[in-house]
C-alpha cells in the first residue's frame, strides 16, 4: 500500500490504522502483510463502504483533521492503476474500499518464504517479476522450470541441476537466488528445495 510521505510517522507509532481508496479491485487481502517505509502494516479487514457511512472516527484513524478532509483527500488522490479516476467524484452512494490494520513488529511478520495464503494479488505480482526476469534472461526464460526442476529434485547438487537444464553452474547458482529473493526457494546443506510459499505458488501455476 502506498501512503504519502505525512503518514510516515502516524504510521510507525501505530495511531493510523485505517485507510481508503478508490480502486477497482482490491489490491491487498485480509492478513496481508505490507511495508511502507521501515513500518510493517498487517490488514485486519477489507470491505467495500458507501461513502455515507465513513464516520468521523473512521476519519481520525485514516489519520485526517475530520470527516471532510477526509474525503477532500480520497478524492484527489492520482490515476493508480486500480484507481477509478484522477479526481474522483464523491458522492454519497459512492463505493470506495475500507482497509483496517494495525501495526506488527518485525519479529512478528512471517518469514515471506513462509507465506503460503497466496491470493490472486500475490500470485500475478509474482507472475510479473517472473515474467521479468525470463525477458531479461539471455537464454530466454528459465524461472518456472527451474522451480519445476527444484521441486522435482530437492536436495541435489546444484552442478547436476544445472546440467540436467543445459545450464552453466555459477549462472545457475545466481537465479535461484533470485528466486529466494523472491521467497520461493531455500537452500539446503546440499542443493535446495521450495519454500512452503514456492510450493503454494508452483502448485496453483498451470503447466505451459
Amino acid at each position: 500500500m502506498l501512503f504519502s510521505a505525512d503518514a510516515h510517522a502516524g504510521l510507525a507509532r501505530g495511531d493510523i490504522t485505517l485507510t481508503f481508496r478508490t480502486w477497482r479491485r482490491a489490491q491487498v487481502r485480509i492478513g496481508g502483510t505490507y511495508r511502507v517505509g521501515a513500518t510493517t502494516l498487517l490488514v485486519d479487514d477489507l470491505r467495500q463502504v458507501r461513502v455515507r457511512d465513513i464516520t468521523a472516527e473512521d476519519a481520525r484513524r485514516a489519520g485526517a483533521a475530520d470527516r471532510d478532509a477526509l474525503l477532500a483527500r480520497l478524492s484527489s488522490r492520482p490515476r493508480g492503476r486500480y484507481s477509478a479516476a484522477a479526481e474522483v467524484d464523491l458522492r454519497p452512494e459512492t463505493t470506495v474500499w475500507r482497509v483496517a490494520f494495525h501495526r506488527v513488529a518485525a519479529d512478528d511478520t512471517p518469514r515471506l518464504a513462509e507465506q503460503t495464503d497466496l491470493g490472486p494479488g500475490d500470485r500475478e505480482a509474482l507472475d510479473r517479476r517472473l515474467d521479468r526476469l525470463d525477458a531479461a534472461a539471455p537464454g530466454g526464460p528459465w524461472t518456472r522450470a527451474t522451480l519445476a526442476l527444484i521441486a522435482a529434485r530437492p536436495a541435489v547438487v546444484s552442478t547436476t541441476l544445472a546440467a540436467e537444464l543445459g545450464r552453466e553452474r555459477m549462472a545457475f547458482k545466481a537465479d535461484v537466488r533470485k528466486l529466494k529473493r523472491l521467497g520461493l526457494t531455500e537452500s539446503l546443506r546440499t542443493g535446495y528445495r521450495l519454500s512452503p510459499r514456492g510450493a503454494s505458488y508452483l502448485a496453483g501455476t498451470r503447466a505451459p
